[in-house]
């Protein structure tokens, strides 16, 4: 069976799937403070790569374990949902199938705890 990463389209899906992604991201003021200090060219490039591996590709992911890279950021649930809203918007809008975007959603899901560091 082909991985989630294959099956929405590879490299180029999640590429233009971040791009939007981070554009809805830094535009919703609930969370887009969170990037004032960020190098956003980076921030891209590691976000690609560990969606990327997350969804079964390539694992070209070097950056931190979702806890320690959220630590000091003390999210909140609000915070957590906003940016799970953005991604499945962002799926949504590129036309990605239901059955892969409940896939995403679930694999987005299972970093709640690492990333809100409960």
């Amino acid at each position: 069976m082909a991985s989630v990463f294959e099956q929405i389209g590879g490299a180029a899906a999640v590429n233009a799937a971040v791009d939007i992604f981070y554009r809805k991201v830094l535009g919703d003021p609930l969370i887009s403070h969170f990037f004032d200090a960020v190098d956003m060219d980076r921030q891209i490039g590691k976000q690609k790569a560990f969606l990327t591996m997350a969804f079964g590709g390539p694992n070209h992911y070097t950056g931190k374990d979702m806890r320690n890279a959220h630590k000091h950021m003390k999210l909140t649930e609000a915070h957590f949902n906003a940016v799970a809203g953005h991604l499945q918007s962002t799926l949504q809008e590129l036309k990605v199938p239901q059955h892969l975007i409940d896939s995403v959603m679930s694999i987005a899901a299972s970093t709640h705890d690492d990333v809100l560091n409960v």
